[in-house]
């Protein structure tokens, strides 16, 4: 047997009133995935353990079956992997996003969706006025970037930027957990302080400006971490071959950490226009060498950022008509049997644009196996599937059926 996991990130969602009480979910136009809801079993799954973010990163760890809450180190750390940047003993890595700031608030965490090329030229600027031989900035993907700052304390309370749209940004501030981290927490500040002073006259923002876009003015740092200890898939579950497709450099980091082949995609994005034929064409090719792919597709994620219902609505649609009917006719060809597991790793609702810890809907479709009595794949019907509710792990032994 074979597994093919397909994760729309953020796609699960809440009723929307002005939906008639439905979500996107339960909107969109998707026969693929419904068929296989219809043919396989459901369930609903906790992602975030208590007492945790519910970030992609805590999310997709749980979903791969790692025990988040022993082995986390923050984001930055698995974007570090992605990026080819070797971390030593002492080196504290982050994420720096690329913001716009308005006025006293933070307009948004992504600064427009500033293309690679126009925020590449922003890290080098920023490398060369306020980066040293322990202040180092990485180019990494649109408006995820890397901070890594040497000797840092890792200590610190820190707000990531798409949970404070419109709120002000001195409230969200970097503060120290302890005595210790102190000296990290006023180094940050200080370097989203001249960030903002530095980065509204440069060019690339001046440009953007006056085409009416939002500018990236101002970095700002959060999920800090060291260097994690994860054992791998083959460690952990027995799976000898894996490969993982994604757009985002953190999950293509914790496909690293995890001993997966990361595979890249031409065209590939992380938002709605991203290359998903492309992507489809990569599971296929790629399960014919592995046991075990890891889809994700960061689309759905970004539009329930935006508090976009129809562009998430949309984002569904293609997922299911341009990825799924795809690998369902595909893998049906196929000698050797492949189960498909389709699921968000968190809920990001388009009515409030943050992640929240609220269960996810979960498929697995195995061939050959007894479907349960749920027809169509949404928030509510899963609650009446077969697996019930799991948590974090339970999904991956479900998945590999060694329960």
């Amino acid at each position: 047997m074979k597994y093919i996991v397909v994760l729309g990130d953020g796609m699960a969602d809440e009723p929307l009133k002005e939906f008639g009480g439905k979500t996107p979910l339960q909107m969109a136009d998707k026969p693929s995935i419904d068929y296989l809801a219809k043919m396989g079993c459901s369930g609903q799954l906790v992602t975030v353990p208590e007492g945790m973010h519910p970030g992609s990163e805590v999310a997709n760890m749980s979903v791969l079956g790692y025990d988040v809450k022993k082995l986390f180190e923050g984001r930055g750390t698995l974007e570090a992997a992605s990026m080819g940047v070797k971390l030593e003993k002492g080196d504290m890595a982050m994420r720096c996003n690329l913001i716009c700031v308005k006025g006293d608030n933070i307009k948004n965490h992504s600064a427009g969706h500033i293309s690679s090329e126009e925020s590449h030229e922003l890290i080098d600027f920023l490398n060369k006025k306020l980066g040293s031989d322990k202040i180092i900035f990485y180019k990494g993907v649109s408006y995820r970037h890397l901070l890594v700052i040497k000797g840092g304390n890792k200590y610190l309370n820190c707000t990531p930027p798409h949970d404070v749209p419109g709120q002000p940004w001195r409230d969200h501030m970097i503060k120290a957990i302890n005595p210790e981290s102190q000296k990290t927490a006023d180094l940050l500040n200080d370097l989203i302080l001249k960030s903002m002073k530095i980065l509204s006259d440069h060019p690339v923002n001046k440009a953007r400006k006056m085409e009416g876009k939002d500018m990236a003015n101002s970095i700002w740092p959060w999920s800090p971490g060291y260097k994690p200890e994860m054992p791998t898939l083959k460690e952990l579950y027995g799976i000898n071959s894996s490969a993982v497709i994604s757009a985002v450099d953190l999950i293509q980091g914790i496909g690293i950490y995890a001993g997966m082949d990361v595979i890249h995609v031409k065209g590939a994005t992380g938002l709605a226009d991203t290359n998903y034929e492309g992507k489809a064409k990569a599971v296929i090719d790629a399960i014919k060498t592995h046991d075990f792919v890891y889809l994700h597709i960061e689309a759905t994620d970004e539009a329930g950022h935006e508090g976009n219902v129809a562009l998430k609505t949309k984002a569904i649609e293609y997922l299911d008509h341009r990825v799924v009917k795809y690998l369902i006719e595909e893998t049906s060809k196929m000698k050797e049997s492949v189960t498909i597991a389709v699921l968000p790793d968190h809920p990001t609702p388009c009515a409030t644009t943050i992640h929240t810890k609220n269960p996810v809907p979960f498929l697995i479709y195995r061939p050959g196996e007894k479907p349960d009595s749920v027809q169509v794949y949404d928030e509510f019907s899963a609650k009446k599937g077969k697996f019930g509710m799991l948590h974090g792990a339970e999904f991956m032994r479900t998945l590999l059926n060694m329960n």
